[in-house]
């Protein structure tokens, strides 16, 4: 299988930036978020509750792809953080990963925000 396409198993294909902005944790997952790269998201967002850091906000504006595996991750991560009075943040979601959140009905569960500016002044 060609490791550029959606469904390789080249770890590759996502990297996230952790950085902390005041009271908020910001990941920047960039590439594709499925069943091969979640765990490089996962990790971070359970490090970061493991910290006391329940105010997530995931910048999704360089996130290529997200299947089921990365709605899970996300969605686990926001039950962990809201048990301990926090949430998850998704900031600019591109159509394609939009579309995945609608169709699952997950955009309900998460507050979305158009900008990180936005997502960071909340």
């Amino acid at each position: 299988m060609d490791r550029g396409t959606v469904g390789s198993t080249n770890r590759g294909r996502l990297r996230v930036g952790v950085r902390t902005v005041g009271r908020s944790e910001v990941l920047t997952p960039v590439g594709e978020l499925d069943h091969h790269t979640a765990d490089l998201l996962r990790e971070p967002l359970e490090e970061a509750i493991a910290q006391g850091r329940t105010r997530l906000v995931v910048d999704c504006s360089q996130l290529d792809f997200c299947d089921s595996t990365g709605l899970n991750v996300l969605l686990g991560a926001r039950l962990k953080a809201e048990e301990l009075g926090g949430g998850v943040h998704l900031v600019a979601m591109q159509p394609v990963v939009a579309r995945v959140f609608e169709i699952t009905g997950a955009e309900a569960v998460f507050t979305v925000h158009d900008s990180l500016d936005t997502a960071l002044s909340d």
